[in-house]
């Protein structure tokens, strides 16, 4: 599908429309192609192997996020280390757990996603993207096969709505990291597929998977442990121009999103549980934002959050801020009880 800024063009009745077919159609078609021809062409220097010609999204909407394409230094080789012998994480700090179907849980502490965006991982043989935007608060793992091919992946350095554009080292297609979709190039129109996974403090994840595995520190002078974001989940969005959420929710109130559907994080917790549209969310005391303070093992409490289904079972779902649910998913369900 290629993207067309002008949208879809309807053909006009009666005497006007040989004029229409004969004149103003080629001309409108022309400089629809102009249009798409001059957004395209601010990336094209730096991206001389994306195939631009095929996108389903408006170039006007991407905009650079300050750093250049890997200024921000994905992750491709992690280690890690049993979680009982790991020091110098603060009990409260998050950390993104996935656990496999078989083997241990492993932790990719917000400390490092928060510098690196992208740890590329190999578990079980299964190749993973585990990703983290702080601009959308939005932490996802990704199963990174494409028709049965492995992918890896960077940091673009661009942004839209405030989100991370990811690219594949393979084609380098553009990715949303909100959606796991590809908007451009060769692999647009295809969707990584999200895996279950979950934030919660290092505390909550040491209890629960006392065998677990946490990735170690990687091999890069950052100020791990500290938040560059200082005070963003009380402030506005960064580089984001679109539309504030409905129902006069915060742009960076937090959001637990399962699909098309959207719980704040402020009823569930005032609730504790809630039970519904077939899944259970849960909301216990105990992990910082890393949006808060500078230290991001002290900020604010936001609580652990799990989401399962009828069986128990972990569903898949990720926490955005309000505002990246509603630039992403605009005609999604707000679930805001009685």
């Amino acid at each position: 599908m290629q993207y067309s800024s002008f949208g879809a063009i309807s053909k006009p009745r009666g005497r006007f429309r040989r004029f229409w077919e004969l004149t103003l159609l080629p001309l409108a078609l022309t400089l629809a192609a102009s249009v798409a021809a001059a957004q395209t062409s601010r990336f094209e220097g730096s991206w001389p192997d994306t195939d631009f010609s095929r996108a389903t999204v408006d170039f006007a909407e991407v905009i650079s996020g300050g750093p250049p394409r890997d200024g921000i230094p994905a992750i491709l080789d992690p280690t890690f280390k049993p979680a009982a012998e790991k020091t110098g994480l603060e009990d409260r700090e998050p950390v993104l757990t996935f656990v496999p179907e078989n083997g241990p849980a492993r932790a990719y502490p917000i400390r490092y996603l928060m510098w690196h965006e992208i740890v590329n991982d190999v578990v079980n043989g299964r190749p993973v993207a585990v990703t983290f935007c702080p601009l959308c608060n939005t932490a996802m793992v990704f199963d990174a096969t494409v028709d049965n091919s492995a992918l890896t992946f960077g940091v673009s350095g661009l942004l839209r709505h405030s989100d991370m554009i990811m690219y594949d080292h393979q084609t380098e297609s553009w990715w949303q990291q909100a959606l796991g979709d590809g908007i451009a190039g060769e692999l647009t129109g295809r969707q990584l597929t999200q895996l279950p996974a979950w934030m919660e403090s290092w505390d909550a994840f040491r209890a629960t998977h006392p065998d677990g595995i946490v990735m170690e520190e990687p091999d890069w002078r950052r100020a791990y442990g500290t938040n560059p974001y200082s005070s963003y989940d009380t402030s506005r969005p960064f580089l984001y121009q679109g539309e504030d959420p409905p129902h006069g929710i915060s742009p960076v109130e937090r959001v637990v999103r399962v699909g098309e559907r959207a719980w704040t994080l402020t009823r569930l917790r005032s609730e504790g549980q809630i039970s519904e549209a077939g899944v259970t969310l849960t909301w216990a005391e105990g992990q910082a934002s890393a949006l808060d303070t500078a230290d991001l093992g002290q900020g604010r409490e936001v609580g652990n959050v799990r989401v399962r289904d009828a069986k128990g079972q972990d569903v898949v779902h990720d926490i955005p801020f309000a505002f990246a649910f509603h630039a992403f998913h605009p005609d999604g369900q707000w679930m805001l009880g009685d």
